[in-house]
């Protein structure tokens, strides 16, 4: 069951994703994070309510700080979605848990301090140069179809998933529960949306295009709340093999938004491409593993 509830996820954010593409034909990335965030606040409300979590919480500052990294993330994901092949937009996002390895090795290189565990950092560094080779093959086609801004900013968005995560492993320490994570993030994308949509505008209204919204805030929520359903069952089961497995299956999001891309929008990824788009899968199936011996029992990532 956890790995069904963690494939659920994936094809929930990945369906997320074709609602973003087509949305952002008749409205901006501002409006797109606006209309997420306000759907997010009432169906995590409700959701709180019906599961007795409360949403108050003593760390108000930790959530805000979570929220202005995840916003800037999210934006530039939306962006990426819009101005590229779905599954390489995706791809981009998804190399967070590379990003964290990277983190993980560059401090310990840092601090001069080795891996706690005694295991050597060698693979975990062969999986990140490799994932990072997986990006310049999968770009390549972007570079060549003058797409170079937009893959930047999809490599961007997950860098910043990546510190939205490590953020979201802060305030999990301090026992806030993930529901209360998300609402608040949800919260400050509102937040963020308005204001953006101060300086960019508001679209044109057409209740054809708007049916595009609604599925943004219900989806991201349905597949935040599908993830940590996933990893809470996967960690009951007291099997650390079983935990990494279903962390793993999150990347079959990829293999849907794969599929979306040529089924939906007909996109010309060359086979350079998509052999770029399978190393980093593989690479951040590795890091993933290896960095589960530095940072174990971590919460759910966010898409």
């Amino acid at each position: 069951m956890p790995a069904v509830w963690m494939v659920a996820s994936s094809f929930v954010f990945a369906t997320m994703g074709v609602c973003v593409k087509y949305a952002a034909e008749h409205f901006n990335s501002a409006e797109l994070v606006f209309y997420r965030g306000v759907l997010g606040i009432f169906f995590m409300a409700a959701y709180a309510r019906a599961t007795g979590t409360s949403l108050r919480t003593r760390v108000p500052a930790m959530h805000a700080w979570r929220s202005v990294i995840g916003v800037m993330s999210l934006s530039a994901w939306f962006y990426a979605i819009a101005h590229l092949p779905l599954a390489t937009a995706m791809t981009l996002n998804y190399m967070s848990s590379v990003w964290i390895a990277a983190f993980l090795v560059g401090g310990s290189i840092l601090l001069g301090r080795p891996s706690q565990r005694g295991a050597s950092q060698g693979p975990l560094v062969l999986a990140i140069v490799a994932s990072f080779a997986g990006v310049v093959m999968l770009l390549r086609p972007a570079m060549d179809q003058n797409q170079t801004f937009a893959g930047i900013i999809g490599l961007l968005s997950g860098l910043g998933a990546a510190f939205a995560y490590m953020q979201v492993m802060a305030i999990s320490r301090l026992g806030e529960p993930e529901t209360r994570t998300v609402f608040y993030f949800a919260v400050g994308t509102a937040v963020a949306g308005a204001l953006g949509m101060l300086v960019t505008g508001i679209s044109p209204w057409h209740w054809q295009h708007a049916l595009w919204l609604p599925p943004l805030g219900i989806l991201a929520s349905l597949g935040q709340l599908a993830m940590t359903k996933a990893y809470s069952m996967s960690s009951t089961s007291d099997s650390h093999g079983g935990t990494l497995m279903v962390a793993n299956l999150q990347y079959s999001g990829i293999v849907f938004a794969a599929l979306y891309s040529l089924i939906l929008f007909g996109d010309n990824i060359p086979l350079v491409g998509w052999a770029g788009m399978a190393l980093i899968i593989v690479s951040a199936i590795v890091a993933t593993v290896l960095r589960a011996n530095a940072a174990p029992n971590v919460p759910a990532e966010e898409h």
